[in-house]
């Protein structure tokens, strides 16, 4: 049988840039800090963006992780693949699967 679950949405407040590079493909990678709240407890949350500058194309992962170095691990994979924004999802997806 089946119910209705339901799910509190973490959103990622109070934004702000941790690091920016402006990469060799003409696309600016930003590592960025924020506060989510889950459940009550409030944690910092850092998140991925990137912005093509030729196209115009833009994605973000807000809440990539909890942890820093892995959010600055992952913007430099992306720098060095020269990754475009459109691309960032299935690179996370790698990443992701391989670190846990």
């Amino acid at each position: 049988m089946f119910g209705l679950i339901r799910r509190n949405k973490g959103e990622v407040k109070d934004r702000t840039v941790y690091m920016e590079i402006y990469g060799a493909n003409k696309v600016t990678y930003r590592v960025t800090a924020g506060k989510l709240v889950y459940y009550g407890s409030e944690t910092t949350a850092y998140g991925i963006e990137a912005v093509d500058f030729l196209t115009g194309k833009s994605e973000s992962i807000p809440d990539f992780s909890c942890n820093i170095e892995d959010a600055v691990d992952f913007a430099e994979i992306l720098i060095s693949d020269r990754v475009r924004p459109e691309d960032i999802y299935s690179k996370a997806l790698a990443y992701l699967s391989v670190s846990i």
